[in-house]
């Protein structure tokens, strides 16, 4: 892996994946982290063409932990920034998954001049937050640091979430509930809002298994792409990469 020094002083790390075309950058969900989640997808032939740049956000992955102020999403992508002014980067597309696609969102709001596209997949663009950021959120931080985070891992390898549950025991409990109360909040403008303004093209992925969903229409309307991975629901890199990375590939053709 890569290293890149933030302003606070931890370190991002990422996979550089090398290849001719437009790079793409991927930033995952709440308690993921694209270094277990995203190598099979960016490695498909649908993909490989481009430079591929997979991200571990502060807090998950095998980046640094911080201080909590730094977990915010919008700080998050403030971070990702540097780095890719850092790389010399100058035109990407951007992906974010769930919790990413807000990061991806305020991210590709930072960087505008540089943006090729933006792939939301099944990423808030509403505050309100998901159930699991919910049910995060309804804790205190001391209470999630002590017992609600090992709760949560335990309780996801039961359900044989087994892939996310590992990530998620190496995530920082303060990353994973300031981001959790971060995505209840929502942003201002709202994610959606920014996501409908953006100039460049925009796209959105369902996992099929995540439908019927009233926002294929409404995304639809406002000019944005909607794409569906086949057998696969919201865990698509984990379900379905291949056809997650021919869903990427459709968005950016």
């Amino acid at each position: 892996m890569r290293e890149f020094l933030t302003s606070c002083g931890a370190i991002l790390r990422y996979h550089d994946m090398p290849g001719d075309g437009t790079p793409i950058l991927f930033i995952h969900g709440l308690g993921s982290a694209c270094s277990l989640d995203y190598p099979t997808a960016a490695a498909s032939p649908q993909i490989s063409g481009h430079r591929r740049l997979l991200v571990d956000l502060l807090g998950f992955g095998y980046s640094d932990r911080a201080s909590a102020e730094q977990y915010a999403l919008a700080q998050q992508a403030r971070h990702v920034a540097d780095m890719v002014q850092r790389l010399g980067v100058t035109r990407l597309h951007i992906f974010g998954h769930s919790m990413g696609g807000a990061v991806a969102i305020a991210l590709a709001d930072l960087i505008r001049d540089h943006v090729a596209g933006i792939i939301v997949a099944e990423g808030n663009l509403d505050g309100g937050g998901g159930s699991t950021s919910r049910a995060v959120g309804a804790q205190s931080a001391e209470e999630f640091r002590a017992h609600g985070h090992a709760r949560m891992v335990a309780a996801e390898r039961a359900a044989g979430n087994a892939a996310w549950a590992m990530s998620l025991h190496h995530s920082d409990p303060d990353a994973v509930h300031a981001a959790a109360l971060d995505l209840i909040r929502g942003g201002t403008p709202s994610w959606r809002e920014l996501l409908y303004s953006f100039p460049f093209p925009k796209a959105y992925i369902f996992g099929e298994r995540s439908l019927p969903d009233p926002d294929v229409d409404e995304l639809a309307r406002h000019g944005v792409r909607v794409g569906i991975v086949p057998y696969a629901g919201h865990d698509m890199a984990v379900d379905n990469p291949v056809g997650l990375a021919e869903a990427v590939a459709a968005a950016i053709c």
